[in-house]
């Protein structure tokens, strides 16, 4: 899926969708991805469910979305001079959502256990950067032949994701609806912290991708800068993705949310006091960068927060969030259309209002952990009236005069 992805972004570097002036994209851009949430927010809810509990439903929604992809990409090759360049392009994206949906809900199925799950992860993240690096080269020769023939090779790559998933296990997710202890710990404090600073981080993704999308093009060689960010984003994912495991076992995973959202705040202010394309592109992966340490956070907050959940379906729904988070940081550029300086700002505010509330979400959880866990002590003794102390003190007295007359007769 991730080489189809990198030929197709190689393909439309060029094309009507980058070309037509940014005054006559926004509309239709807008438009598109607000309705790019409705299969998450109206379709996922409702379908979800019935895909968790058949049996190899996910593995099914995968082979789906590879064929269908492979369709989206040979329609594109036909409309490269056509506005229908812009509907395949969203279905593009939502099919590209969907597939990271029912990856989420597939890996945790196919890990062992709890503690492989993020190792997993990371893995597949590697692999994912390494591949998207080697498919771009053969793509951008391709492109300087034909712009059709990368898109019938991000075809082709997508027909063959598509067949190989058929190889995934035929899994049944969920046997039945979440019940009450799962709801709980998925609601818990420390749950619904992490996943707020999730969708802090995938909103800010979403934010700079259109942010530079748009504000590059009025730029010199704007289309080459917002293919370096591109690519640049790639290289800090995929080394966040190597990095992550490591730094999971050696770091707290609260410390490691804290600090991909601080970095975004510092990364932010940095790029908007230099001002530069380059500040610009260096933002755009260290978002990147710090959304995926998130992740790797996130995951393992998860486990140990909701360890009755069913990893599958909590990943999914979570997932889906997540999307909505992208598509909706995502809008605010292509409605606002911000200088290059204040949405480096905006994009340092939200690391700095989410840094903010996740540090004060943790102080009352934090405490209340520390009290449970607190070794168990003996409660302080009650104060007792005056009454009863020379009661007591007097029953003592009579005792032991008793014990010494009886002492003293042996």
């Amino acid at each position: 899926m991730v080489g189809g992805e990198a030929a197709m972004a190689v393909a439309l570097a060029d094309s009507l969708f980058l070309s037509i002036s940014p005054d006559a994209a926004r509309t239709r851009v807008v438009l598109f991805l607000l309705v790019s949430m409705a299969p998450f927010a109206v379709v996922a809810p409702l379908i979800g469910p019935f895909i968790d509990r058949m049996r190899g439903g996910q593995r099914m929604v995968v082979v789906l979305v590879g064929v269908l992809r492979a369709g989206v990409l040979v329609g594109m090759a036909f409309s490269l001079d056509s506005l229908t360049l812009f509907p395949l392009a969203f279905a593009a994206l939502i099919l590209s959502k969907t597939y990271a949906i029912a990856k989420s809900a597939l890996v945790p199925v196919t890990v062992p256990d709890e503690e492989a799950l993020v190792g997993a992860n990371g893995r597949l993240g590697q692999v994912a950067g390494l591949t998207g690096f080697a498919v771009a080269v053969p793509a951008a020769l391709l492109q300087l032949v034909a712009t059709s023939a990368a898109l019938v090779l991000g075809a082709l790559l997508f027909l063959a994701a598509s067949a190989n998933a058929r190889r995934l296990p035929r899994s049944i997710i969920a046997t039945g609806p979440a019940d009450r202890r799962e709801n709980e710990e998925l609601h818990s404090a420390r749950v619904v912290r992490a996943a707020n600073a999730m969708r802090v981080l995938r909103g800010t993704v979403g934010f700079m991708f259109f942010h530079l999308a748009f504000w590059l093009r009025s730029e010199i060689a704007g289309t080459a800068w917002f293919g370096l960010a591109v690519g640049l984003s790639s290289l800090a994912t995929l080394g966040a993705n190597v990095a992550g495991p490591r730094l999971r076992r050696r770091v707290p995973v609260e410390t490691m949310l804290l600090a991909a959202l601080v970095s975004v705040a510092l990364a932010g202010a940095a790029a908007a006091v230099w001002d530069r394309v380059v500040g610009g592109i260096l933002l755009a992966a260290t978002v990147n960068a710090a959304a995926t340490i998130g992740r790797l956070a996130f995951e393992s907050t998860v486990q140990s927060g909701a360890p009755d959940a069913n990893r599958g379906r909590a990943f999914s729904r979570f997932e889906t969030q997540n999307q909505m988070a992208w598509v909706l940081g995502g809008v605010v550029p292509v409605l606002v259309s911000p200088t290059g300086r204040i949405g480096f700002a905006l994009a340092g505010i939200a690391g700095l209002l989410g840094s903010i509330a996740f540090a004060r979400a943790g102080r009352t959880p934090s405490v209340s952990r520390a009290r449970r866990d607190a070794p168990a002590t003996d409660p302080a003794p009650r104060s007792r009236p005056a009454s009863e102390d020379r009661r007591d003190r007097s029953r003592s007295g009579a005792g032991g005069a008793h014990r010494r007359v009886r002492r003293h007769r042996r």
